[in-house]
């Protein structure tokens, strides 16, 4: 899908503030996006929640010199690198968000408050310990790449042998519609990403969205168990690599950084 997860949001943004390339106004307002407010509950030396701009300078003040994105899911602890309990929480929330230079993460929590008609989401961010240590099964770039672009083959094939309706116009014209609303709602990632990253994650989108109409567009042709069962086998892997492959893209300037490379 083109959305972006909320722990991309805070990784890329405020990675880009801890780099000095957008002032903390900026930072907010990205992080934040459509939601009414965020703030940073747990943070040490903070008795009560903070707000984002507060919450990545003390962050800052504790070691952290970069954040990485996790996204898990069942029996796949993408990005994560423990304890249990920071794990367990961030599978729930399918989402996390871990401090490079200094051992803690971030989980959100989101509700919605407000009368009815006049409903605003608000995310508290809980901040956690986590073992310092190297995430779990995040690509390189290139890796990440690669792996897409032979996903994205092998599922077509068996996805139009099987006639589902993802493979076809119905995706594409989803796709192309989530494209445009995501080209009105500016940068792909925040100032300070390398350009294959930015190509990477526009790739997982766009092969996430797939994934994602070929579930909701009905069975088309594949009306047997077997054939449903070939097409949920072909879809896993391909959504696996796609996460594979956004957390890569929005960690890419941690590692390279960690390699010398910037």
């Amino acid at each position: 899908m083109l959305s972006e997860p909320r722990s991309g949001r805070l990784a890329a943004w405020g990675n880009a503030f801890f780099a000095g390339l957008v002032p903390p106004d900026d930072t907010v307002t990205a992080i934040v996006g459509d939601d009414a407010v965020h703030r940073v509950e747990g943070l040490p030396g903070e008795p009560a929640p903070v707000g984002i701009a507060l919450a990545l300078g003390r962050l800052r003040s504790l070691g952290a010199t970069g954040l990485r994105v996790a996204l898990p899911a069942p029996g796949h602890p993408l990005g994560l690198s423990g304890p249990p309990e920071f794990n367990a929480r961030a599978l729930e929330a399918e989402e996390a968000v871990v401090c490079h230079g200094a051992a803690y993460g971030l989980v959100p929590e989101v509700h919605e408050a407000g009368p009815e008609g006049d409903v605003h989401t608000e995310v508290v961010w809980h901040c956690l310990p986590v073992r310092e240590a190297p995430p779990a099964d995040v690509p390189s770039l290139g890796e990440a790449e690669r792996e897409l672009a032979e996903a994205l083959r092998e599922a077509t094939e068996v996805l139009t042998r099987l006639d589902v309706a993802g493979s076809g116009p119905v995706a594409e014209a989803a796709i192309d519609a989530y494209r445009a609303r995501a080209d009105k709602g500016g940068e792909v990632l925040a100032p300070g990403y390398p350009g294959r990253a930015v190509r990477v994650l526009e790739m997982a989108r766009r092969v996430g969205l797939l994934v994602r109409v070929a579930y909701e567009n009905g069975p088309g042709g594949a009306v047997s168990a077997g054939e449903m069962a070939a097409r949920a086998a072909a879809l896993r892997p391909v959504e696996r690599t796609a996460r594979r492959a956004r957390v890569a893209a929005y960690n890419s300037v941690v590692e390279e950084r960690e390699r010398g490379v910037r």
